[in-house]
């Protein structure tokens, strides 16, 4: 049985620990409030697009779209996003596994894959698993923006053109609300294009300057740029869910230790005056 001195440091140990769970808490309610705020700015940009896309591509005289065209798939790129941190719960451990799935699946259909790792933890897990990956991408998990989600879609766009990669995959959760996350795998690379008129008016016809090839050319490439962000966007979200949430719970944990120690604490510190009591009556009885 544990002393009091020895519960009462293990109390004070526990505290501090409380401390340091409740302010990581505090800090990834604040990122992840900035995160869907912005998520939420893009979304409706995304819509938009979608539309525009969606009416450049339906009805007739359409030109190829090399990127949107499917071909026979030989080489694959995986692309993983997972955070350079830990103490986010299983966050990083499901996206390595669905990582690793996804190469095995395509692995067992004759295909060559390539990952590539967006966070240290991917990296490493992907690592531990026996699959080879390229990382370099962790300030796009910390701090995900336009710019290094443009530079790094414009190397797949370069690499499905000169056929250097058939497809390219994206893992990652895709987020929806706080308590609310999904681990999906997306294609980036061909694009989808829906046909249709979009959202305008039925039978409206628009004068496209310069023209649908050229706003095509122009649009389609965004659109994958896009849909990249939005994945980066939504992964950085779902980890400062995660980790939250882990907060709090390791919070909660530590609030139920302490009142269990404090609880052992005043029960041996009662047995203990007892016992003195004790002593003390019966010494008095014997003189």
């Amino acid at each position: 049985m544990a002393s009091l001195r020895e519960i009462k440091e293990r109390i004070a140990s526990v505290r501090s620990t409380r401390k340091i769970t409740s302010a990581m808490k505090m800090v990834a309610a604040a990122k992840l409030h900035r995160a869907q705020r912005n998520i939420g700015a893009l979304v409706p940009y995304a819509e938009e697009l979608g539309h525009i896309t969606s009416h450049l591509v339906g009805g007739e005289g359409v030109p190829s779209i090399p990127l949107a065209t499917p071909r026979e798939v030989g080489k694959v790129t995986v692309v993983g996003f997972a955070s350079n941190g830990t103490l986010c719960g299983a966050y990083n451990g499901n996206v390595v596994r669905r990582t690793v799935k996804a190469v095995g699946e395509w692995r067992g259909e004759g295909a060559e894959v390539d990952v590539r790792a967006v966070g240290e933890q991917l990296a490493k897990g992907v690592r531990r698993e026996g699959v080879m990956c390229v990382d370099g991408y962790e300030e796009l998990s910390d701090r995900p923006t336009y710019e290094m989600a443009a530079e790094m879609a414009q190397r797949f766009m370069d690499d499905y053109l000169a056929g250097r990669t058939d497809r390219v995959e994206l893992v990652y959760y895709k987020f929806l609300s706080a308590g609310t996350q999904n681990l999906v795998c997306e294609t980036l690379l061909p694009v989808e294009v829906g046909g249709g008129e979009g959202h305008g008016a039925v039978g409206t016809e628009y004068i496209l300057e310069p023209g649908r090839e050229e706003l095509i050319a122009t649009i389609i490439p965004r659109q994958i740029t896009l849909k990249l962000y939005t994945a980066a966007l939504s992964a950085s979200a779902s980890e400062h869910a995660a980790r939250m949430i882990a907060m709090q719970l390791a919070t909660d944990n530590a609030d139920k230790l302490i009142g269990e120690l404090a609880l052992e604490y005043n029960k041996q510190r009662q047995q203990a005056i007892t016992t003195e009591l004790l002593d003390i009556m019966g010494g008095q009885n014997r003189q």
